[in-house]
């Protein structure tokens, strides 16, 4: 659809959005919601999960009703969402409330999730492995905004839409269980079973930055930020990045690969998601924080049926067990996770 935008105003994003930044210790508040960067998901407007103040420690920000915790850290996640009461909040977040004058309160919520600030968000962090967003630097970015009166009837044909995208989702979740529990099924009836490690396959770790002065050549790369539902990728997020060629040549994926995240998760999320590979043209690789599983004879067992096994194991949080943690990262003990024993059915019954 296209939109005349010839009435729109450019503002500082600080002239409509107000930055909260009220700290707060944990163990000195009497409010009963913590909302950490875990409990937000990623394209979402709703806080769906929460923790306790009492469970968490080091200071904190206040957040009110109305006001939006969006992620500041590694903004390349998405997560921006609408608080509905009063609580605190992760310092990797910050608290924002809509300076009314220049925007409609209803529409602000969506403007986090628009492309060009998502765009914009990302290429404003600064940092390595865990780049985060200074205020001073989002606030004086620019952005377009529609007049008020035209912000008023977006933003009720936005939430309209989001009612029917929830809902969608509550079908999804109820289908989703009963998904479970027919692989639940079909997975404990089989008597036979196999080490993982015993299997036809061969393991490949992620790329690692390429040396300089080299020849390269320019690869989609799926990172764990990359894996979706259901072991879906999200390619429309994908980065491209020179590597060495003689790397690419032992990394390159394949149709029928399996990618398994061994570094990342969260406290309401363990590491081990794995996605399926099946793009037949272009050049794709992985990162380092993941490693690709590859089956050598599918005579023995295929490729996919592998995959909806290793997704079962981490959807009930069988590799809970095998993770470790350091710097507040959670990493797949490997070794534990190849002796992870596969149910073998007849290869007939696996067609």
């Amino acid at each position: 659809m296209k939109i005349d935008k010839s009435k729109w105003k450019t503002y500082r994003f600080e002239e409509f959005a107000q930055n909260i930044s009220q700290r707060v210790e944990p163990q000195s508040t009497d409010l009963d919601i913590y909302v950490g960067l875990e409990h937000l998901d990623p394209d979402s407007l709703h806080i769906k999960r929460y923790g306790s103040p009492s469970s968490v420690e080091g200071t904190k920000l206040k957040f009110y009703k109305g006001n939006i915790i969006f992620g500041k850290r590694r903004a390349y996640q998405r997560k921006a969402a609408l608080a509905e009461c009063d609580g605190i909040c992760s310092a990797h977040a910050m608290v924002l409330r809509a300076k009314t004058d220049f925007i409609d309160e209803r529409l602000f919520p969506f403007f986090f999730h628009a492309k060009v600030f998502q765009t914009r968000a990302v290429n404003i962090s600064v940092g390595g492995l865990s780049p985060t967003i200074n205020w001073k630097d989002l606030a004086k970015q620019e952005f377009l905004l529609p007049p008020k009166e035209e912000q008023a009837r977006l933003a009720e044909l936005l939430w309209a839409a989001d009612e029917v995208v929830e809902r969608e989702k509550e079908v999804k979740e109820r289908l989703n269980v009963c998904r479970q529990s027919l692989m639940k099924e079909q997975f404990v009836s089989v008597k036979s079973t196999e080490m993982l490690s015993n299997l036809p396959i061969k393991e490949i770790n992620g790329l690692w930055k390429t040396d300089e002065n080299v020849e390269t050549i320019d690869v989609n790369i799926i990172r764990s930020t990359e894996f979706a539902e259901y072991g879906n990728i999200h390619f429309e997020t994908l980065e491209t990045m020179p590597v060495k060629v003689s790397q690419y040549g032992t990394r390159k994926l394949y149709p029928n690969d399996i990618i398994i995240e061994r570094s990342g998760g969260g406290p309401e999320q363990p590491v081990g998601r794995v996605c399926f590979f099946e793009k037949t043209d272009g050049e794709y690789s992985f990162s380092n924080f993941t490693s690709c599983i590859r089956i050598l004879d599918e005579k023995k067992i295929k490729a996919k049926y592998l995959f909806y096994y290793l997704q079962f194991i981490w959807e009930m949080k069988g590799t809970d067990r095998i993770q470790n943690q350091t710097t507040g990262i959670r990493n797949l003990d490997y070794k534990l996770y190849k002796r992870i024993r596969i149910p073998i059915c007849p290869i007939t019954i696996l067609r």
